[in-house]
């Protein structure tokens, strides 16, 4: 069960989510401890948070290693807003790079691009990284900002 505190309520974190294309920052430790921070592309269903990866990526073998991880989803432009976090990861295949097609689509609006051909290479191997969030802290800096009020949902 995600713990939801902040500016937005749970639908509108959810809104935000939904309608948001922008990476998802994670941080992970390594196995010395050090922290390990990567973005990535993401999809928000059911409460759950999904990217997908390479599975030799460094992100994998981390997880593999600690599965908790920190996380931010926020926008990089006036007015500031977004989600923080933690969470728990889990790694299956990516069968048929479902999870990847999908966010060729929401990211690059098709998978008709020299990277989207890359990616979906058939000696590529995809793994689904499912984050279970334990909390989401949600932040507006609109009205800070002179830019009115503002919800997750624009």
């Amino acid at each position: 069960m995600t713990d939801f505190r902040g500016a937005w309520t749970e639908h509108e974190v959810e809104t935000f989510l939904g309608e948001a294309t922008i990476p998802i920052r994670i941080a992970t430790r390594r196995p010395d401890g050090s922290l390990w921070p990567v973005a990535l592309w993401y999809r928000y269903r059911e409460g759950v948070l999904e990217c997908a990866t390479g599975a030799n990526s460094n992100l994998v073998r981390f997880l593999r290693h600690d599965p908790d991880i920190g996380f931010d989803i926020s926008t990089n432009d006036v007015p500031y807003r977004g989600i923080r976090g933690t969470g728990t990861t889990t790694i299956e295949r990516d069968d048929g790079k479902a999870v990847l097609r999908d966010l060729l689509e929401r990211y690059l609006g098709g998978t008709d691009s020299s990277l989207a051909r890359w990616l979906l290479a058939d000696d590529r191997e995809e793994v689904r990284i499912e984050i279970e969030p334990r909390e989401i802290y949600s932040w507006d800096y609109a009205s800070r900002m002179g830019q009115g009020s503002s919800d997750g949902s624009g």
